[in-house]
């Protein structure tokens, strides 16, 4: 399920921010999300933890990409599909629940939760055949996030890639290149990798933070 690596617990300097509020960010990819918790305030927010977790069971590798047959292939209906299915609602559920458990145990109130994804288009409007069957494994992995969400009481707003940087800088009143520069910075602060979907997962988190929820745009 999610990291079992303790999150890096205030020092003196940030005792006064323990009640404080905090968002998390979920960068959905395929079986996995980089989850981000941002606290403080929205002025100034910082990164208390970043974690890889995983949302399809190590143990059952083809839930990784349940609807992939192979390459380009879809699998079909049926009682593995079923399966496969099942196996990703239930273990990914979990896992998202066990990082919202352990972040709300940090002593930050949780506003909210932001998801970035990759498209929020309805598969079924998709002609082509292996690009659907991404489409639906992102629906997917993005579901279980949002129902876990839900199950926990947190309001969830979900972001596409593309649209989320420029959407920020509007709704932060931040210029992009302050943004961009921002985001970095506030990777120093946890230790490890701080790539382009841990940013991504933080900017969700900040403008959940914020009480900001995206605008639907025709074709998403």
């Amino acid at each position: 399920m999610g990291s079992a690596r303790p999150i890096r617990r205030a020092d003196q300097s940030e005792q006064g921010a323990r009640a404080a509020l905090a968002a998390i960010g979920f960068t959905v990819k395929s079986g996995w999300a980089s989850a981000v918790l941002v606290g403080g305030a929205v002025a100034s927010p910082k990164v208390v933890d970043s974690r890889r977790i995983e949302l399809s069971d190590p143990a059952i590798p083809d839930s990784r990409q349940p609807y992939h047959a192979g390459f380009g292939t879809a699998r079909r209906s049926g009682p593995k599909l079923s399966q496969l299915l099942a196996a990703v609602k239930r273990f990914g559920r979990d896992s998202v629940t066990e990082v919202i458990r352990d972040y709300r145990n940090t002593g930050y109130r949780i506003r909210g939760v932001g998801i970035v994804v990759g498209s929020l288009i309805d598969p079924e409007r998709i002609g082509n055949d292996h690009i659907r069957i991404h489409a639906l494994e992102g629906q997917l992995f993005r579901g279980v996030v949002e129902d876990a969400a839900a199950r926990g009481k947190l309001a969830c707003s979900t972001w596409r890639h593309r649209d989320l940087q420029t959407s920020a800088a509007e709704m932060l009143h931040r210029p992009e290149p302050e943004l961009r520069a921002t985001l970095a910075a506030l990777g120093k602060a946890v230790p490890g990798s701080w790539r382009a979907e841990h940013k991504a997962a933080a900017l969700a988190a900040w403008l959940a933070l914020a009480g900001r929820v995206p605008v639907r745009r025709h074709g998403d």
